[in-house]
């Protein structure tokens, strides 16, 4: 395990990540205190589309204009 303060991390960076890449653990420290470690990237996979199919209808009228609503942004017709 190698453990690096942020300015060497800094001016190192690509090395850092070479070494990682190799399997090396590497911390990256402030005042030697460690605070993050230095790891590979492991993507998530893909969505999954579609959980709530079935599960909830639009209602027929979705589209209508509501006169509550109107009122809010226009307001009140006299």
């Amino acid at each position: 395990m190698k453990i690096v303060n942020i300015s060497e991390a800094k001016a190192n960076l690509s090395k850092l990540v070479a070494m990682v890449y190799q399997g090396e653990k590497v911390v990256i420290a402030k005042n030697n205190l460690p605070l993050v470690d230095l790891v590979i990237h492991k993507p998530e996979g893909r969505r999954k589309l579609g959980l709530l199919g079935g599960k909830y209808t639009v209602p027929k009228n979705i589209m209508d204009e509501d006169a509550e609503i109107n009122a809010m942004f226009y307001g009140e017709d006299t």
